[in-house]
């Protein structure tokens, strides 16, 4: 029986598009090249600028994925040759060396377990061990494993360096409140089909002054010096994606009414609660440091991840399997976009599923350690 409402989205990207997000996708389209278009650009700019917390212009907005902005961090920070890190603990992890190589840049790869979080001292010693290093390319969230690297913790290995930080925040920004100024972090890069809540399309890369002295030209479409000149104006340098950058001033001005510090403890109290609910129905948190911004479950061996997902989607809840070498080993129940109650939905139909499939499960018994995590984070304020 399918259900009445259709389906919901639980996945990493893209996430369900808030109402009054939706209202401004569904306007008819304006032209790029008009006063209209230019006051929106500059007061989404600014909305940005709040967000990050950050005085500076240094930023840029890109019609492309999240993985186009990672491409542009490559190609305008770094020159053929130079040397990087790249931390490898999951897909994404992997994607940013097989950048790094495809441009080639001489790529150190550090690899940690999938799931694990890079330790701090381990970055330390190998920028020790390779004094010319150029750059260090990390996650803050690896949403293939759904752990968290402490981006923040990275940052005081490499400020007295002549190494970059380079922070893929695509499922970050929009869930923590970051401070990439404040913390150190040299280019940070974002995603619009994530914490901000629109379709795909749309990247955002911000950086540092430590990391302008260092722009190149070695791209074209993705030329951060050339849209940075462009889009301070209110203009940019190509077409852009004129719907997600309206689209966008709604999501910032959203987050920003909320307060990032509140919206990052809505996130806190659900992932907590998640983890405690998921591990009452006997299955295990694949993270040893979880990310915010999803739980990544990691069941028995007599049970197929698949099967629970297939369950979950025939009563409407669509929730993420696992990638590279955890593909058909996980599932993965996204946070992003959700409010604190949306996930007892998740809940529900993860028990009927697992019960759906032979296993007892005491039905409310992981909605109830979910809540009782809600009300003691409500009560604390």
């Amino acid at each position: 029986m399918k259900p009445f409402k259709g389906e919901r989205i639980f996945t990493p990207g893209p996430v369900e598009i808030p109402d009054r997000v939706r209202e401004v996708l569904g306007r008819q389209i304006i032209h790029h090249r008009t006063p209209e278009f230019r006051e929106a650009f500059l007061e989404t700019r600014e909305l940005f600028k709040q967000l990050v917390d950050c005085k500076e212009e240094n930023f840029v907005f890109f019609a492309s994925s999240g993985t186009g902005a990672m491409e542009a961090a490559v190609l305008n920070f770094f020159e053929e040759g130079d040397k990087v890190i790249a931390v490898v603990g999951g897909k994404f992890g992997e994607r940013w060396a097989e950048l790094g190589k495809r441009y080639k840049l001489n790529v150190v790869e550090l690899e940690v377990g999938w799931g694990k979080s890079v330790d701090p001292e381990a970055v330390d010693r190998l920028i020790k061990e390779n004094p010319d290093c150029k750059g260090v390319l990390v996650q803050a969230s690896e949403s293939s494993t759904g752990a968290y690297h402490d981006v923040k913790a990275l940052a005081h290995v490499t400020k007295d360096t002549d190494a970059l930080l380079v922070v893929d925040a695509i499922t970050a920004l929009g869930v923590y409140n970051m401070k990439p100024h404040e913390w150190g972090l040299d280019v940070v890069v974002g995603g619009s089909q994530k914490a901000f809540m629109l379709p795909p399309g749309l990247s955002m890369l911000w950086f540092s002054s430590k990391a302008k002295e260092r722009l190149t030209d070695r791209s074209y479409y993705f030329n951060v010096k050339e849209e940075l000149k462009k889009q301070k104006d209110g203009q940019t340098a190509f077409t852009p994606a004129i719907s997600l950058i309206l689209a966008l001033r709604e999501s910032l001005a959203m987050l920003l009414e909320d307060g990032m510090d509140k919206v990052e403890k809505r996130y806190r109290i659900i992932s907590e609660g998640m983890r405690k609910a998921v591990e009452a129905l006997g299955l295990r948190i694949l993270p040893e440091n979880p990310s915010l911004s999803l739980t990544t479950v990691l069941p028995p061996e007599d049970i197929d991840p698949e099967a629970i997902r297939k369950n979950m989607l025939g009563l409407g809840i669509r929730v993420a399997g696992g990638q590279g070498r955890l593909k058909g080993r996980i599932f993965r129940i996204s946070h992003m976009g959700m409010d604190i109650m949306d996930m007892s939905v998740v809940l529900s139909a993860l028990e009927l599923a697992m019960d759906s499939l032979g296993r007892r499960v005491e039905f409310g018994k992981a909605v109830g350690e979910y809540l009782s995590i809600v009300q003691t984070g409500v009560k604390d304020g």
